[in-house]
């Protein structure tokens, strides 16, 4: 049996949190399973399953002749909506947003978004379970509002009704549905948006959405976001091209040690439906530069007639 830990700041001190357990090679992980991210290294908890298509460019490569016209076929995968632990959100803070869903506010001001700390969608092979003793294994402010220690279970924390309430009012704003990759270069790229919402400005609508990036360098050279180049496609016949230095006011070094950085952004558009792709220019050590594709995505507003989200506050 393999124990882990984790670093405590003021000691340097490994601490042993819990016992892996076997990865699960088919089916799908439980509510109230804990895990380590495979990539970001966070302990967190599995709150619920998402069922997502992924459309992977990789797995159909495509041509020249073929680039526009190539259909890519998307393959159901398995994604968790989880809890990260507070503890180790400073640690990760350079490498992924720990605030990973945002809603659209229920007021007036239509541009207005709030945000809930600490949860993060997880692709099944990123988690790395484990099991712990500890009732309240994960920090996080709805740990004990969503779960119960349960020791006659496996895994040993049920969700409460509050989670399953939860869940089902907010359903629309955190359905995961499409996920699209692309790699380049050794550099994957995988995005998934998410529909927010309508919101009435000026008397017309205004449809948001919310796109969840993660760059990956899957190679040993260590290179570094520079730019970034949007084509955004409107139903109403606009299309608009953004040009800027980095991504959230981050240009990060992807390298063997961090090889991953995620970050979520906002797009809204006058139409109900839409599109966007572009690119990110990435440089090399040596001062060269490449090109590295975001796969095209659609923008689609098919929930339009959800009632606002509900706080969980």
């Amino acid at each position: 049996m393999s124990f882990f830990g984790r670093s405590r700041p003021e000691g340097k001190v490994l601490e042993t949190v819990g016992i892996f357990e076997a990865l699960k090679q088919h089916g799908k992980y439980e509510t109230g399973q804990l895990f380590l991210h495979s990539v970001f290294g966070y302990r967190g908890i599995v709150l619920f399953p998402w069922h997502a298509r992924l459309y992977d460019r990789d797995v159909t490569p495509l041509t020249p002749d073929t680039s526009q016209s190539k259909e890519v076929k998307g393959k159901t995968h398995t994604y968790y909506q989880v809890l990260i632990d507070t503890r180790d959100c400073p640690h990760i803070s350079q490498r992924s947003q720990t605030e990973a869903v945002t809603f659209l506010a229920n007021h007036d001001d239509s541009r207005a978004l709030y945000a809930i700390p600490g949860l993060d969608y997880v692709s099944h092979e990123d988690i790395l379970p484990y099991n712990s003793t500890e009732h309240v294994p994960i920090q996080h402010e709805l740990f004990e509002r969503f779960l119960m220690f349960n020791p006659s279970k496996n895994p040993s924390f049920s969700a409460r009704d509050t989670l399953l309430a939860w869940q089902e009012k907010n359903h629309p704003w955190l359905e995961l549905s499409d996920v699209h990759r692309e790699t380049t270069e050794n550099i994957r790229v995988t995005v998934i948006p998410f529909y927010m919402g309508v919101r009435e400005a000026q008397n017309s609508n205004v449809y948001w959405w919310r796109y969840c990036i993660r760059l990956e360098n899957l190679g040993h050279e260590v290179v570094q976001l520079r730019e970034r180049h949007w084509r955004i496609f409107s139903l109403s016949g606009t299309l608009e091209t953004v040009r800027g230095r980095g991504v959230v006011g981050r240009e990060p070094v992807l390298s063997k040690e961090q090889p991953a950085f995620q970050y979520s952004s906002h797009v809204s558009l006058q139409a109900p439906s839409g599109h966007m792709w572009g690119t990110f220019r990435i440089e090399r050590t040596d001062g060269s530069h490449f090109d590295v594709r975001i796969p095209p995505f659609s923008l689609e507003s098919n929930k339009d007639d959800k009632a606002p989200p509900t706080d969980s506050h």
